[in-house]
């Protein structure tokens, strides 16, 4: 089995060489890319598995990449970033980011993202390898897709990150019954992950965008107010 390839986006050479001894002491290949326009490059050409995306890079920003990446690829894409105010947080993760790191940070913590941002992405893509049963879930005209990893509006397809997909997954498994924002947190993250709310929300904002005909007045996935989400069956 090939090793998995990380791509690191980043121009900062200290942090690209602590990422770089984290990641090939993990059994993985560090592929660096010091600007946007070579991420993007390496993204094109080669099996990346997993990018570390940093915002302020030249030539294309981590912004423009990522909305780039997910043209081609559904691949977990880890923001990593000095920017902490929690609009680039949210700016990040509706360019299409799974989860959003800010410097400085603890090369353990990135090691342990990497790990659980891949187990989730390699079970939805190998849920393509099992039986027929229980391979798509309906809820009025939506469709996920367990198989294929899709989801499916009035038959057109809509294009979602793998956090958003577990997410739907959860909710859609089970209409009608109300989720906490901790509870759907476990969807996309480890346990020993501190549950980030505002994560969450912003997560649930960018799928309504997504599946909702007015967003604002939703008629899918409801808010129960201090409570959580449900969607309707």
């Amino acid at each position: 089995m090939s090793k998995i390839k990380v791509l690191i986006a980043e121009d900062d050479r200290d942090i690209i060489e602590v990422l770089r001894l984290y990641v090939e002491s993990n059994d993985m290949e560090a592929l660096v890319a010091e600007d946007g326009k070579k991420a993007l490059d390496i993204v094109l050409k080669d099996d990346v598995s997993i990018a570390l995306v940093d915002i302020m890079m030249p030539l294309l920003n981590g912004y423009a990449l990522i909305k780039e990446i997910r043209k081609v690829s559904n691949m977990p894409v880890i923001i990593i970033s000095a920017k902490s105010a929690n609009s680039d947080k949210v700016l990040g993760l509706d360019m299409g980011a799974d989860a959003y790191i800010t410097k400085p940070f603890n090369p353990l913590e990135v090691v342990a993202y990497i790990k659980a941002s891949l187990r989730r992405y390699y079970k939805l893509q190998g849920d393509s390898e099992e039986g027929s049963s229980g391979e798509e879930i309906t809820v009025k005209n939506l469709t996920l897709n367990l198989k294929e990893g899709t989801l499916l509006k009035n038959g057109s397809l809509i294009p979602v990150t793998s956090a958003e997909f577990r997410i739907l997954e959860k909710l859609m498994s089970n209409p009608n019954r109300v989720f906490t924002k901790a509870q759907l947190y476990q969807c996309i993250s480890d346990e020993y992950f501190t549950s980030d709310e505002n994560t969450i929300m912003v997560h649930i904002s960018n799928i309504r965008s997504k599946i909702e005909d007015d967003p604002a007045k939703p008629l899918y996935i409801k808010t129960l107010r201090g409570l959580g989400y449900k969607i309707e069956g």
